[in-house]
């Protein structure tokens, strides 16, 4: 017997993403190529569409 919902499965396509930032292990936040902090740059969480949660740690304000 197969599944239905296997009847239209279909691969996910996959995207070319670059990011405009890195994460910084020492720092423990994502870092703009000029070294800034990534949360301060509107522009990136802009278009990274980026938001807050406080599901994690309440001690980083980029979780």
């Amino acid at each position: 017997m197969r599944l239905f919902a296997l009847n239209y499965a279909r691969p996910a396509e996959q995207l070319e993403v670059s990011a405009a930032y890195t994460y910084d292990s020492a720092l423990q936040l994502n870092v703009l190529s000029d070294g800034s902090v990534a949360a301060h740059d509107y522009g990136v969480l802009r278009e990274a569409g980026a938001t807050t949660s406080t599901a994690g740690s309440k001690t980083h304000f980029d979780d």
